[in-house]
């Protein structure tokens, strides 16, 4: 069986149920199933080829993920912000037969010296099985080459279980989802799912904080998911505090530790705010904050998926079970002999179960023995009107040996070095404060809204040279 039967049987059973609206057309699930039947019968692949795509979010992504499936090959989506060089890269790694691009990629596309993809009029007769591979979702790359992690049909399967029981999706829901499809973010948590689980999609193109709250107002879906930077955006538009948000039952969040703030945000418009925590490695879905412990708990990443085992190891998640990678393309590395993937994030597991992210353990900042968490003083930063937002990395300090920096972009341009440091004042320890503050314009950021710290760590450097911490 394959993940493409769902859909199949979805559209038997309810043929004229709206499966996807996308910029004012509805898919019909039989629509859907007819569109990925059509496809599947004259794509010129064979078992195991990989197929690139690259475009913006649309369905005809959908029905190639699907089309693939039926026929056991493997989908390849790429990140439309990348550059050509770093395209080439990750194609020289998967050796894609060809390429799907979207009409404002074709002169990009042109540039990556692979054959762009067309159907033939010969029916294909593969078959795609639950063990198959079906997705290559390369990593952000921000330390050293990208890496492409594998997931079998099964693990997407195993994973929109999981997404069922964080999102409490039925048939009944409708997820409006505007992240990027390239980014299992944007594809896997919830998007997929909710086709799997026979609900309702409303997808955007790109995200757009102005479309995302006139579509909750007008179209009225029961969940959706925004990543901070997002939610910031959303937040911050006129129209926020004016537009009625009633129909969501819950508003999902997570990519990184999420500002205490911004939650506050929702929860005071009457949104619970839970959260997904995982990797592209995990498909994504490893821990989950449900609806009923949003507010108690807020903050909190959850407790671990149904179909997941967490462990802390020295304070690093370890996360195991049948949604995660394979491994990484070529060889298959990525995972413990015991089938464990090592998170790199670092958490802290409360009296009652639920983990709290407290950052990536490559971020931690060792000053004098002592080590800090920038997730700490992080929050404090956003909490201040006067930021617009900010990161804290570490640098060299000749006595401490590292020391804790702030990177602030300011909303309010007379803000001095003095009253950000002011507002650490008994909130953290002290060992803790940023000894050195630096104004920036923006923060790097990955297509999720992760802040690029590596990045910004070589541009605070190369401009603070040798200069004394605060």
């Amino acid at each position: 069986m394959n993940l493409a039967r769902i859909i199949e049987r979805w559209a038997a059973q309810f043929p004229s149920k709206v499966a996807i609206h996308f910029e004012g057309k509805d898919w019909t699930y039989l629509d859907l199933w007819q569109c990925i039947d059509f496809v599947s019968g004259r794509l010129a692949v064979a078992k195991g080829d990989r197929i690139a795509y690259l475009g913006y979010n649309n369905p005809e992504m959908l029905v190639l993920l699907f089309a693939l499936a039926r026929l056991g090959a493997i989908l390849v989506p790429l990140n439309w912000r990348l550059t050509a060089a770093e395209h080439r890269e990750i194609l020289a790694d998967c050796a894609p037969k060809f390429l799907f691009c979207d009409a404002e990629f074709e002169e990009h596309a042109g540039k990556l010296g692979i054959p762009i993809g067309k159907l033939e009029s010969e029916k294909q007769t593969l078959s795609g099985r639950d063990e198959d591979d079906l997705l290559i979702v390369y990593t952000a790359g921000t330390t050293g080459k990208p890496k492409g992690a594998v997931l079998t049909q099964s693990a997407l399967l195993w994973n929109g279980y999981n997404s069922i029981h964080a999102h409490d999706l039925s048939q009944a829901d409708h997820v409006l989802s505007p992240l990027p499809m390239f980014h299992v973010g944007g594809l896997n948590n919830q998007t997929l799912p909710a086709l799997l689980a026979g609900a309702r999609v409303t997808l955007h193109k790109r995200f757009e904080p102005g479309l995302w709250l006139a579509d909750v107002a007008q179209r009225r879906p029961s969940v959706s998911l925004l990543v901070p930077a997002t939610m910031a955006a959303v937040i911050a538009h006129p129209q926020w505090q004016k537009t009625d948000l009633t129909s969501l039952k819950m508003l999902n969040t997570g990519s990184m530790v999420v500002p205490d703030s911004l939650i506050r945000a929702f929860h005071e418009r009457g949104v619970p705010v839970g959260q997904i925590y995982g990797a592209t490695e995990t498909a994504p879905i490893a821990i989950v904050l449900l609806r009923e412990d949003a507010l108690r708990k807020a903050g909190s990443a959850g407790k671990p998926a149904p179909h997941c085992e967490v462990k802390l190891v020295d304070g690093e998640i370890w996360v195991r079970g049948p949604a995660l990678m394979r491994g990484y393309w070529k060889d298959y590395s990525g995972l413990t002999p015991e089938g464990w993937f090592r998170t790199g994030d670092l958490a802290r597991l409360d009296e009652d179960g639920f983990y709290w992210i407290v950052g990536r353990s490559r971020d931690v900042i060792i000053s004098g023995g002592e080590n800090i968490h920038p997730a700490e003083l992080e929050n404090v930063l956003a909490d201040c009107p006067a930021i617009a937002e900010a990161a804290v990395i570490g640098i060299d300090d000749a006595k401490w040996g590292e020391a804790a920096c702030a990177c602030i972009v300011r909303k309010e341009k007379d803000l001095h070095e003095k009253a950000v440091l002011k507002l650490f004042e008994g909130r953290l320890a002290r060992y803790k404060h940023p000894r050195r503050i630096v104004f920036v314009d923006s923060l790097p950021r990955n297509a999720m809204g992760k802040v690029r710290k590596p990045e910004l760590k070589r541009l605070v450097d190369a401009q603070l040279g040798f200069a004394k911490p605060l």
